[in-house]
């Protein structure tokens, strides 16, 4: 079995800072792409920000400058530190990862999301 789980949502003022993690955990012999998404009530899911096992980033427009996407490989962990957050930021916010089990084929993985709520 494999898990993802966030943590790091909460409440903050607009113009504030989070930092959000997200576990990877179970049977894990790889991961390769990990990623964050957000969705907002009555809206879609976008991405937000992704990166490869490489390290190479991807930042939706809406957050370059503002947020980033980092992750540490040993501990299976992937972050997103977010700096002057506006109240279009409220959503909850997704982890994803792309993970071979051992012996198993590669499958995608999404967390139970968590909240981040952004006072004006």
């Amino acid at each position: 079995q494999v898990q993802l789980v966030e943590s790091g949502g909460g409440l903050v003022q607009a113009g504030g800072s989070l930092r959000l993690s997200c576990v990877a955990s179970g049977s894990i012999f790889s991961i390769n792409g990990m990623g964050w998404y957000r969705q907002a009530p009555g809206k879609q899911r976008e991405l937000v920000a992704a990166i490869t096992s490489g390290g190479r980033t991807n930042h939706a427009d809406s957050v370059k400058g503002r947020f980033t996407i980092s992750r540490d490989n040993a501990k299976n962990t992937v972050y997103l530190q977010m700096n002057s957050l506006k109240p279009e930021d409220s959503a909850v916010y997704y982890c994803n990862a792309d993970i071979s089990r051992y012996g198993g084929s590669w499958l995608n993985y999404w967390g139970q999301g968590t909240q981040v709520t952004v006072s004006s």
